[in-house]
């Protein structure tokens, strides 16, 4: 697996990305593209318009041109590389794509779009049946919009773009925001254990509808406990911290402690024994399935990085930390997305 695969899918449908405009989906509908879920497939489902598939499918082109799917990033980004999956489709699958990608303010419709400045950051490349390609991507722009082609036309089951996170400054500066949101820009940077999922899960936009859509752990067997360090969108003052433990019935963590730290540069991060570290919330008793809110006590510190200890073990279903940005926060968020633009 791609190095680029471990960073946030822009596209993904959860969080927040849509299909807004497709050539052709005769056979299936391009919202499939960004499903959350893998392609599933069952033999023998045959509908007015023959086998069924989980994905995106067009008609056969009878003449010149080609088939396109426009989608519009949850999260805008630079993206570091896509990975498109034609999973199922055998015999019915594009033999080339590439894909373009622009930066559009506001929200605009796919016919505004037509004057977009799109840029080609994979060309066109050989795919094959019932296979995930992996395509890196070097451009550093940060886009808004992609679109994938496919030549002539075909199936492609999922799109996947991944990237890494950049937020328009203008929603997050002078306001009370979630600091540890994916789509402001936070991300897991370590974790003690991801056996069940991810908990990058549980910075994820909206509410957890199963336990499958937060972070869950394996049992512990020993005397420690789990734990997992967030990078924060920016430098904020945490205010209110907000751990969800809805739909986890019989597995939620018994109590919680979190601790920040203002960790400047690219050295790694001390321990958590390390004077840096401070107490946000003292361990604390957690319920299961249940909302909890903490309002953080002063003394106000800023923060780029959050330990969330979990005792022994468990599954949390979202994490938020409302704050403000720092100043200097503030100053350089704006300046990497003015410098970026195209």
């Amino acid at each position: 697996m791609s190095d680029f695969t471990s960073l946030p899918d822009l596209a993904l449908r959860t969080n927040r990305a849509g299909v807004i405009a497709a050539s052709d989906e005769s056979f299936e509908e391009r919202e499939n593209l960004i499903n959350p879920w893998e392609p599933r497939f069952a033999e023998h489902t045959f509908g007015p318009k023959g086998q069924e598939y989980d994905g995106w499918e067009t008609r056969r082109h009878r003449g010149p041109g080609h088939d396109w799917a426009i989608v519009r990033l949850g999260m805008p980004g630079v993206i570091r590389g896509v990975v498109i999956d034609t999973a199922w489709f055998k015999g019915n699958y594009p033999p080339f794509t590439s894909i373009e990608a622009c930066r559009a303010p506001g929200y605009p419709s796919p016919a505004q779009l037509d004057s977009a400045e799109w840029v080609e950051i994979v060309p066109r490349t050989a795919l094959g049946g019932d296979a995930k390609h992996e395509l890196a991507v070097s451009d550093d722009g940060i886009f808004t919009h992609v679109r994938l082609n496919i030549y002539p036309d075909g199936g492609v089951a999922r799109l996947r773009v991944h990237g890494e996170v950049v937020p328009d400054p203008t929603l997050l500066t002078g306001l009370t925001v979630d600091l540890a949101a994916l789509e402001n820009g936070a991300r897991t940077v370590g974790c003690s254990d991801m056996f069940y999922s991810a908990p990058d899960n549980m910075l994820a936009p909206g509410l957890a509808r199963n336990q499958a859509e937060g972070w869950e752990t394996a049992r512990r067997r020993d005397t420690g406990n789990d734990w997992a360090v967030i990078e924060l969108a920016a430098q904020g003052v945490p205010a209110l911290i907000e751990l969800d433990t809805t739909n986890l019935l019989f597995n939620a963590p018994g109590e919680t402690r979190i601790l920040a730290i203002d960790h400047q540069g690219p050295e790694p991060l001390p321990p958590t024994d390390d004077s840096a570290w401070y107490e946000l919330l003292p361990r604390t008793t957690l319920q299961p399935d249940t909302p909890h809110r903490f309002r953080l006590t002063p003394p106000d510190r800023p923060a780029t990085h959050v330990r969330v200890d979990i005792y022994p073990d468990g599954g949390i279903a979202r994490l938020r930390v409302l704050g403000s940005l720092t100043a200097d926060a503030e100053r350089e968020l704006n300046s990497r997305w003015l410098a970026n633009k195209r």
